[in-house]
């Protein structure tokens, strides 16, 4: 074929449709319908169409490409270079093109997907796999290791519950009036509220766990939860979020209190974090709190404490899950009304109603955690009973 090199060398390839070929080459059916066209590189086309010294090449040994079909999708050679109706391809030429093709694209039904390509997201595939397998693994080497912390320290020491000494109320008889009834007047026993205030204090020898680490402010114990863990404080908000009780590497942290509060004189809003574990540990039970069976419960509605200086016993008054914010967690207030509006807001937003009445003079205690990606779960409850060490 009389061609200029200049001309023909404007194209790396030429695109040769299947149907074209399918007739003469022994490449079975299925295959070769896997490609809509097989790409030629043009040196080979060269070789192929311009050879010295050479007899023509037999029709049945070559396929046919019409130039009107090249012309038309490349719109780029010049009528008066083409001086055949036909470029002559050898065979054996679009075999080994197809045989390259198969290497380099991986075929899925009709469609081909570059090797090259294919092979980088497998990598990252592998790469993303095995870096959650790390994680996984992680995981559970940390849960591992906070659950014989949670071992130890629970035989450490020994939670003694110790009744409240109440003394009895003389309640003088009424004088007798004729003709009058007089309504007995009503025990103690009768208000739910002197239910709560009789509920046992825990006491917690701490100067044994302090030995252990210094941080160590108090326990907490939260019915029917597995909340039942001696809590820390640190200098920041931080440090426990990842090292255990042991002051190790850990990610499931540790309880702790909120390094602005103070334990000793009690701030108005005293509050406890720590993480959500899907395992439970830590606060990952405190989820329980905002379900009806758990709520319901009335001997579950209060929160026993020992600390350094006190032992105490909390009234639950409102558990919800929100999305991380910082209202709650708001520790000083610059008046009365302040705190009122604050404790009211608290009430509003709890799942259940516990029927419980605020005063400025309150003490609040509150939880905090994860309750999934999004959101927390919190639990506030106020001080009804206190027995200074």
């Amino acid at each position: 074929m009389a061609k200029k090199d200049e001309d023909i060398e404007l194209l790396e390839t030429i695109e040769i449709p299947v149907e074209k070929i399918k007739h003469l080459l022994d490449i079975p059916k299925e295959e070769i319908e896997l490609l809509e066209t097989i790409e030629i590189p043009i040196e080979d086309i060269k070789k192929a169409t311009k050879k010295e010294n050479q007899e023509p090449i037999e029709l049945l040994e070559t396929i046919a490409i019409p130039v009107d079909q090249i012309k038309e999708e490349l719109n780029k050679l010049p009528q008066d270079t083409i001086s055949y109706g036909e470029i002559e391809i050898p065979t054996h030429k679009i075999r080994e093109i197809f045989k390259k093709a198969k290497k380099k694209y991986l075929f899925i039904g009709n469609k081909k997907i570059c090797k090259k390509i294919w092979l980088v997201i497998f990598t990252l595939s592998i790469i993303t796999i095995f870096i959650l397998l790390y994680i996984l693994l992680n995981w559970n080497q940390d849960n591992h290791n906070i659950k014989k912390e949670i071992e130890k320290v629970q035989t450490t020491v020994t939670v003694e519950e110790i009744a409240v000494e109440r003394s009895p109320i003389t309640i003088p008889s009424p004088t007798p009036i004729e003709e009058e009834t007089i309504e007995p007047t009503p025990t103690p026993e009768a208000n739910p509220y002197w239910d709560f205030i009789s509920i046992p204090f825990i006491n917690v020898d701490l100067e044994k766990l302090r030995n252990e680490n210094l941080d160590t402010i108090g326990w907490i114990k939260v019915n029917d939860t597995n909340i039942n863990y001696p809590f820390v404080q640190s200098t920041d908000n931080e440090y426990y979020l990842k090292h255990s009780f042991y002051k190790k590497s850990n990610s499931a942290g540790w309880v702790f209190l909120d390094y602005r509060n103070n334990f000793e004189t009690l701030d108005k809003n005293n509050i406890l974090y720590a993480h959500g574990r899907l395992n439970n540990t830590m606060f990952g039970s405190l989820k329980k709190v905002i379900e009806p069976s758990w709520y319901q419960n009335q001997n579950n509605r209060y929160i026993q404490i020992s600390s350094l200086y006190a032992n105490t016993v909390w009234e639950v008054f409102s558990v919800y899950t929100i999305e991380p914010e910082s209202y709650y967690l708001q520790t000083e207030f610059h008046s009365d009304e302040e705190f009122q509006t604050f404790y009211q807001e608290l009430k509003n937003r709890s799942v259940a109603d516990f029927n419980i009445e605020l005063n400025p003079s309150d003490k609040i205690l509150t939880l905090s955690s994860c309750y999934n990606d999004k959101s927390r779960v919190v639990l506030h409850a106020k001080l009804i009973s206190i027995k200074e060490k």
